[in-house]
């Protein structure tokens, strides 16, 4: 699979508008969420209450939003055996899940991927920054737009 990374604003700019994109679709109450990663404790994969309040901000983008699908990354630090760290990011990423399915997210537009302490965040040694959950939304209009 191939993924391109837009880091050119004009370029972004044409493809939204080549999309149909006008400032008249951006209505104040279907802004995208600006928290996009949700970071845990030590061997823990609950959610607290700040970070269900921000993943129902992002429910409900997603609802008013149905061409937007969602990638939820599960990750975790280098601490223990590699085997647990992958089955603590996947534990990590599907509790995200299940709490936009319960918020009326469809399954079908939710992927999950889970990467235990292989795509660390900051230094190794950083662990508390690397023991978390990235959300990365995707869309096809704009890449149809290209």
């Amino acid at each position: 699979m191939t993924v391109l990374v837009l880091d050119n604003p004009e370029l972004i700019a044409n493809a939204a508008i080549a999309a149909g994109f006008t400032t008249a679709n951006f209505e104040a109450g279907t802004r995208r969420p600006h928290r996009m990663k949700f970071h845990y404790g030590f061997n823990k994969h609950s959610l607290n209450s700040d970070d269900i309040a921000f993943l129902q901000q992002h429910a409900a983008y997603l609802k008013e939003h149905p061409s937007v699908s969602v990638r939820i990354h599960g990750h975790s630090d280098n601490f223990g055996s590699e085997d647990y760290n992958r089955f603590l990011s996947r534990l990590r990423a599907n509790a995200v899940a299940r709490m936009l399915m319960q918020e009326g997210v469809a399954e079908s537009r939710i992927l999950v991927s889970h990467w235990g302490s292989a795509r660390p965040l900051a230094t190794p040694e950083d662990r508390a920054a690397n023991r978390r959950v990235e959300l990365e939304y995707r869309t096809l209009d704009v890449a149809q737009a290209l």
